[in-house]
């Protein structure tokens, strides 16, 4: 197959065209060439920018496009209009297009609604662009296959979202974790999900899934971690109240937590349709193991903005008020 990718240089989009070029089809990329433009050699490479430029794009015709880096329906809109005859398209939304993640979200409930008109996509109304533009999208490709990912973790995550807990435990002493251990977790192998994203454009598949790992538990996830990482630090259970009390924000300071109420399910996502179809899912372990390796090769540059993860000084903090709690009452 002839397949473009919209993007391909950063996390998901790298890894379905390192997927794409090992099965043997013929790959073209576009973007700004910005982002590790070193990538990939030998691999067409149109520049542009989606939001005004897509010259090189214009009347280009492909059997499958993958579009991995579509926020705003006025540029997905162009996007699609600038292209030639396409036989699939894959647009990867997210599991924040749900009107309601405070109990488990199937992928026949309400999306949200932009209570405003903004294009601020790292905002809130990040779930209700998306869902806009899977409308786009659908319109245009009835046909199209739309993956929702939750977490999605692995080698090259420039987030921190999850690399936070391996990285952790490379370093000596107590890791604050937040309780309770027993809680919903859940993430997708970047691995999995690209090469999910190759087989539907090989397989044509169509359709809207929630593209995410079987829910597990939080203390599996990061007992994972330590163990991968051969640490033997004590992980310690610290309660969400008292997290909250001392100033600890959750998701993206202390990943893998979600205290308000309204993300409840966020993290224990149905997945039954994917399945169904045929997704395969690698053990965390895997996951975890790569993570590491691609650590320890030193190539987790910065992100911007910065990535996920609590303060070394502040979890010292916190877990020295945690110890000492019962002396203050």
């Amino acid at each position: 197959m002839q397949i473009l990718v919209l993007g391909g240089t950063q996390f998901l989009g790298r890894h379905v065209v390192d997927v794409a070029l090992e099965r043997g089809h013929t790959v073209t990329l576009f973007n700004r060439g910005r982002t590790r433009p070193e990538l990939h050699p030998g691999v067409e490479k149109l520049r542009g920018d989606r939001d005004g430029d897509l010259g090189a794009l214009a009347g280009r015709s492909f059997d499958a496009v993958v579009d991995t880096s579509g926020y705003l329906p006025r540029i997905v809109t162009a996007t699609l209009d600038a292209l030639g005859d396409v036989g699939h398209y894959t647009f990867v939304s997210s599991v924040s297009v749900y009107a309601s993640v405070a109990e488990p979200a199937s992928e026949d409930a309400p999306t949200a609604m932009l209570e405003e008109e903004t294009e601020d996509y790292r905002s809130a109304a990040y779930g209700p662009l998306k869902a806009l533009c899977e409308t786009v999208v659908r319109t245009r490709f009835p046909a199209a296959f739309v993956p929702r990912p939750g977490l999605i973790v692995g080698p090259w995550d420039p987030t921190g979202r999850f690399t936070y807990w391996p990285k952790r435990f490379l370093d000596p002493g107590p890791v604050l974790a937040p309780a309770p251990a027993s809680a919903a977790a859940q993430v997708i192998d970047v691995r999995d999900l690209a090469a999910w994203i190759v087989d539907a454009g090989e397989l044509g598949l169509a359709g809207t899934y929630n593209a995410i790992a079987p829910p597990t538990t939080r203390s599996e996830l990061i007992e994972t971690c330590r163990t991968c990482a051969g640490s033997d630090a004590e992980v310690v259970w610290v309660d969400p109240g008292f997290l909250v009390e001392h100033d600890v924000g959750e998701w993206m300071e202390l990943p893998l937590w979600l205290h308000d109420p309204a993300y409840a399910s966020m993290l224990s996502t149905p997945v039954d349709r994917a399945l169904a179809a045929g997704r395969s899912i690698r053990p965390h372990v895997e996951t975890v193991s790569a993570t590491l390796e691609w650590i320890a090769g030193g190539d987790d540059e910065p992100s911007d903005p910065r990535p996920a993860g609590l303060d070394r000084r502040k979890e010292e903090r916190v877990l020295e008020a945690w110890a000492g709690r019962g002396r203050l009452r």
